[in-house]
């Protein structure tokens, strides 16, 4: 049923467990380590869904929309998998420098990844909070096509 993406992940669908493999591969490929550590019991998509860390992705359009978040996430974004999913990620930041913006773009492009990302987001209540050391990385499917970014954080402050 992973065919279903404005379904929350759930038991019925996998936890779509197709995009969270891309973001374990991609992960581990780039930065050499898993995301999480193995869960004896949980499969791991239904690990990264419930999560304390907070693990978001996006796709690949000119716009990209974000394609995944776990529970955490939508939590902290105070917001439902339906009206998260096929957003564009750009709603959940303030404006970004033009200089911040090129230098981050750059440094993913060429280590395919950063692992010290800080900055402002903004919950669909409207309220701000700084996330700090974030990992964002580029995802790969197994014929090493880009298939988008993915970032995850265990670090945040509210602002208002």
């Amino acid at each position: 049923m992973e065919h279903q993406p404005f379904a929350p992940p759930c038991p019925e669908n996998g936890f779509h467990s197709r995009q969270v493999e891309l973001l374990l591969s991609s992960y581990l490929r780039l930065l050499g380590q898993p995301l999480l550590p193995p869960h004896p019991v949980n499969n791991p998509a239904q690990q990264i869904f419930e999560a304390k860390r907070v693990v978001l992705s996006h796709d690949t359009a000119a716009d990209p929309v974000f394609n995944y978040a776990n529970r955490a996430a939508l939590t902290l974004f105070e917001t439902r998998w339906q009206d998260l999913i096929g957003m564009p990620s750009r709603f959940s930041a303030e404006p970004v420098a033009r200089e911040e913006r090129e230098r981050l773009l750059a440094e993913v492009g060429a280590k395919g990844y950063i692992d010290h990302y800080s900055g402002v987001r903004i919950a669909k209540t409207g309220k701000r909070f700084l996330i700090r050391n974030a990992v964002v990385w580029n995802l790969y499917d197994e014929n090493q096509t880009y298939r988008g970014q993915a970032a995850c954080f265990a670090e945040w402050t509210p602002l208002d």
